[in-house]
């Protein structure tokens, strides 16, 4: 039986595409990665190929095409319901699925500030209101999770699920522009740094040849602030 097809954009750059890739791989789900790179000659119609929503990841499996993240994630709790994506009580499955819609539609100033990028990695940049609101409110998430639902394990709900990935591109971001956390916060986010998917991850996107101008602009100017 042919594998499902995870379509991703740049490793280094696209947040959007860790989530569900990491979702798949830490559910041990078996799929084929097709990389198009973003914002080159031909991305969008190679990537129009796959889905009309024209954007990545976009996850084939057979005659299924999900092309969102979060869906993507749900999908993967669906192919693997022993994988313990979504937690399994009642109240901490729904609080998981709040702060991953939350996370999924909001910090846009964030967002803005700290592009996904992986090579940018010793960037420093002032933290404006806006933006230093949107790391507390993460910062709160990840307390609440951690006190609530966090015993058994070191991730938001014990285990690594969908919350997690869905967190995961902020882990990269507060980790390359160095944001000051508190303990709690900062050892979750090294929990998730540690994981071998994510560590496979970063590897393959500090050595991919593509750049950005304008995301690789913003950590330039940031390293002038340090």
């Amino acid at each position: 039986m042919a594998r499902p097809v995870l379509v991703i954009g740049n490793k280094n750059y696209s947040s959007w595409s860790l989530r569900p890739w990491l979702a798949l791989r830490m559910a041990g789900i078996a799929f084929e990665e097709l990389r198009i790179p973003l914002y080159e000659a031909g991305s969008k119609a190679a990537i129009l190929l796959h889905s009309p929503a024209g954007k990545v990841p976009i996850l084939r499996d057979g005659d299924v095409t999900v092309w969102e993240s979060l869906a993507i994630c749900e999908y993967a709790a669906e192919l693997a319901p022993g994988a313990g994506l979504w937690p399994a009580e009642p109240a901490a499955r729904a609080h998981a699925r709040a702060i991953s819609a939350e996370m999924h539609t909001g910090f846009f100033a964030l967002r803005g500030s700290m592009p996904m990028n992986l090579r940018a990695e010793g960037a420093r940049i002032p933290i404006a209101p806006a933006v230093q609101a949107d790391i507390d409110r993460v910062v709160a998430i990840w307390q609440e999770c951690r006190a609530r639902f966090g015993a058994g394990g070191p991730f938001l709900f014990g285990v690594f699920g969908n919350a997690d990935a869905m967190f995961a591109p902020v882990v990269t971001r507060f980790h390359s522009y160095g944001v000051a956390l508190p303990a709690s916060a900062q050892a979750y986010l090294d929990a998730v740094r540690a994981l071998p998917a994510m560590q496979e991850w970063a590897a393959a996107g500090v050595v991919e040849a593509e750049r950005m101008p304008e995301t690789d602009a913003v950590a330039k100017g940031a390293r002038a602030h340090v």
